[in-house]
């Protein structure tokens, strides 16, 4: 039963993930003039940061998909969350004080505040974090605390 919840996660997970690289890429592809303004962490121009967190995203959904491998699927969700999160710590940290870009300019598409996708992406980061680690010590638990320092066949990786 368990097992079934953690799939149902990763599965979720990479709808979420997929939706919001589509939001991103889609974004990044428009010629909204924010896009051409430097990021606030990395100070490349902000389409550029779309598109790699949209390809990022994208990735990791399709493994999430594609890949039977459980534990990697929970690890890469769990790492991607993680980079995301630490890019939340790093707006504060430099006292950005507007809303994350996280969709791009969909928000106006869309007709939703800025403010509210903001929240809602919070909401969405907390869910894959939260989820993620909780998935990663169910399976650790599971194994007895890990893999016991084996190193699994690189054919079986991605099965």
């Amino acid at each position: 039963m368990q097992k079934r919840l953690l799939r149902l996660f990763v599965t979720s997970a990479a709808v979420v993930l997929l939706t919001t690289a589509f939001a991103k890429a889609v974004s990044a592809l428009g010629d909204a003039g924010i896009l051409n303004g430097p990021d606030p962490i990395f100070g490349v121009d902000l389409r550029t940061t779309l598109l790699v967190a949209a390809t990022l995203e994208s990735v990791v959904a399709w493994v999430c998909l594609r890949a039977t491998r459980l534990s990697l699927q929970i690890e890469l969700v769990l790492w991607l969350s993680t980079v995301f999160a630490l890019y939340r710590v790093g707006l504060w940290v430099v006292g950005y004080d507007q809303p994350c870009h996280c969709l791009g300019t969909m928000t106006d598409a869309l007709h939703i505040s800025p403010g509210a996708a903001d929240l809602g992406m919070k909401i969405v980061l907390s869910y894959l974090l939260i989820g993620s680690c909780a998935a990663r010590f169910w399976l650790r638990g599971q194994r007895g605390g890990g893999n016991n320092g084996e190193v699994p066949e690189p054919a079986k990786v991605l099965q």
